[in-house]
């Protein structure tokens, strides 16, 4: 039983972080450039050419999607950040709500380059036709996703980067669309970029500007990579517990029918078959796994719940993009690995019952 429930509890939490790190990585990709993304096909970070309008004819056939969360104006401007001697380049992104009179979030790691607090003044300067400086006002630091020096985003108002710009007020550098989690596979997220794409081409009339729709998939490859790559070692860690346990297990109904070889032939010769007399040992069998499984589901939770509440147990961002383990319990997902799991464990049991048929009445109860 605690070998079940060991084998149980690794099973739920490699379940758990694995959806925890699909969450996470998901919604931090979603953050910075949403699911799908429409864009200038000469979309430049660097200067003021290339908007599109954010109410353009398109908008309404992709609000009837279903599958669409959010859709979101942004814009994005490449800037040079300085606060006393040091400098750093990052990427401002501004959205509707990002605040404004000139108030920007900055990631803990800039903030930590450049020694940055809540409240503290941060200048930036933007190339262009002409160089233009701005002096920000850190409202808040996040934890950033990525991790990476090259691809720090410094979160500031919409309007702000448009009078940056000299844009109007529906000019913005990309419409970020944000879509339901049940849709968020990679064939979803690939199926639904081409719907996109082809919904906007369709309603776009030569008057307008053109755009081109772009997926997560694309922009992100190495992640969604190492994401799968976590996938793969769950169900590798699945698949090694269930057979650990049900070896265990097999080993374990062994010794129960040689500890009752005589009880065995007792009932043969009373008249019992062989399947009735394995279904008693499976039923005895099937309640310590039960037990073992129940056990360790709540271990499981248990853990999640601490973790999810303190990140006791942290990552280094560098490698894992996250600075704690991610835990995400999803209901369906932990039903379906226990459901496998004690029909493979209660299959492999059947080998042992085999040893039923191979015990002689008449030896065993005259040797009794």
């Amino acid at each position: 039983m605690v070998t079940i429930a060991i084998a149980s509890f690794i099973m739920i939490l490699s379940v758990a972080v694995s959806s925890g790190f699909r969450k996470e990585l998901r919604n931090g990709i979603a953050s910075i450039s949403g699911d799908i993304r429409l864009t200038s096909p000469d979309l430049n970070y660097i200067n003021e050419s290339s908007p599109i309008r954010s109410d353009a004819s398109y908008m309404a056939s992709l609000d009837s999607l279903e599958e669409i969360s959010s859709i979101v104006p942004a814009i994005y401007r490449a800037g040079i950040v300085k606060n006393g001697g040091n400098i750093h380049g990052v990427l401002f992104k501004g959205t509707p709500d990002g605040g404004d009179s000139l108030q920007v979030s900055v990631p803990r790691r800039l903030a930590d380059i450049l020694g940055l607090n809540e409240g503290d003044g941060l200048t930036a300067y933007f190339v262009g036709e002409k160089v233009k400086a701005r002096k920000f006002h850190v409202k808040s630091v996040y934890q950033d996703i990525l991790g990476n020096d090259d691809k720090l985003v410094v979160y500031a108002g919409l309007s702000d980067l448009q009078r940056l710009n000299g844009w109007q007020s529906n000019e913005v550098s990309a419409i970020e669309i944000q879509l339901k989690d049940k849709y968020r596979s990679r064939d979803m997220m690939r199926e639904m970029t081409q719907e996109v794409g082809a919904r906007v081409l369709f309603n776009t009339p030569e008057d307008e500007d053109t755009v081109v729709a772009s997926s997560a998939l694309n922009m992100y490859p190495e992640i969604f990579s190492w994401l799968d790559l976590i996938d793969f070692n769950v169900l590798f860690v699945l698949i090694l517990m269930t057979i650990v346990a049900g070896f265990n297990m097999i080993s374990a109904l062994l010794i129960m029918l040689f500890r009752n070889i005589p009880v065995i032939g007792l009932l043969k010769s009373l008249g019992m078959t062989d399947r009735s007399i394995a279904s008693v040992f499976l039923r005895t069998s099937s309640s310590v796994v039960l037990k073992g499984m129940a056990a360790g589901n709540i271990l499981a939770f248990l853990f999640c719940i601490i973790q999810n509440a303190t990140h006791i147990i942290g990552l280094d961002p560098e490698n894992y993009f996250v600075s704690f383990v991610p835990v995400n319990i999803n209901v369906l997902q932990v039903l379906a690995a226990d459901v496998v799991s004690y029909l493979v464990i209660m299959l492999l049991l059947l080998l042992p019952c085999l040893f039923i048929s191979g015990v002689d009445p008449a030896k065993t109860v005259r040797a009794q």
